[in-house]
């Protein structure tokens, strides 16, 4: 499995924007992909603004580039996000995922 990471800064007043805009449109998107496995969105408070770290699963590279296009290392910043974001990492990093631990509910 891949984990793609990327990070992208917004103002605290357009910080929700975002989170929604990852909520709804990119996840409609990333689940047309085939070989998409999962995504996290992290959020936290980084001076005067918020920092994200989306960090995305796939099945494999080719997966990823059906996803990102030829080159899979560019960042995918749609319109809206851009809107909402002040700055964002233009280039993404590309992980194997060598060990996933399955959440275990305690009560």
């Amino acid at each position: 499995m891949i984990a793609r990471t990327w990070r992208g800064w917004a103002s605290t007043r357009t910080a929700d924007d975002y989170q929604h805009h990852y909520e709804t449109d990119v996840a409609e998107h990333l689940q047309q992909v085939p070989g998409f496995c999962g995504a996290r969105l992290l959020r936290r408070n980084d001076g005067d603004e918020v920092l994200f770290t989306s960090i995305t699963f796939f099945t494999s590279m080719d997966d990823v580039r059906a996803f990102a296009g030829d080159d899979p290392e560019r960042a995918v910043v749609e319109d809206a996000a851009r809107q909402a974001l002040t700055h964002w990492d233009e280039r993404v990093t590309h992980d194997e995922a060598t060990v996933v631990l399955p959440a275990i509910i305690r009560t």
